[in-house]
């Protein structure tokens, strides 16, 4: 089962920055996509980023193209996900989760959902 923890959320000023990251546990993440969804309250879970297993391609959604860089470091078993210029609107728990991704987008892969990080965008 492909098990991956979140961390790095908090609470940050509009303008901010985070720096998300997502470590796996007893297995490699270096032969699967990664990528990083969000759920807001009210809302259903949407795609952020992904990137694919050798980091070779990336993909964004819209509202946070720009803003927001996913990268990985497979010697750590860990990918981040730095978030730049923080709007109230990227307010969510984000998840990372396996995911398959293309130059035309992405969607998820196998695997369960975690915890999830909580971020939190407000003056």
């Amino acid at each position: 089962q492909l098990q991956l923890v979140e961390s790095g959320g908090g609470l940050v000023q509009p303008g901010g920055s985070l720096r998300l990251s997502c470590a796996a546990s007893g297995f490699t993440l270096n032969y699967y996509g990664i990528g990083w969804f969000r759920q807001a309250p009210g809302k259903e879970r949407e795609g952020v980023s992904c990137i694919s297993s050798n980091g070779g391609i990336t993909n964004y959604a819209d509202s946070v193209k720009g803003r927001f860089t996913i990268s990985r470091d497979n010697a750590k078993n860990t990918v981040y996900l730095q978030m730049n210029s923080l709007k109230p609107e990227d307010t969510a728990v984000y998840y990372c989760h396996a995911c398959i991704v293309t130059i035309k987008g992405f969607r998820t892969d196998f695997g369960s959902w975690g915890q999830g990080t909580q971020v939190t965008v407000s003056s």
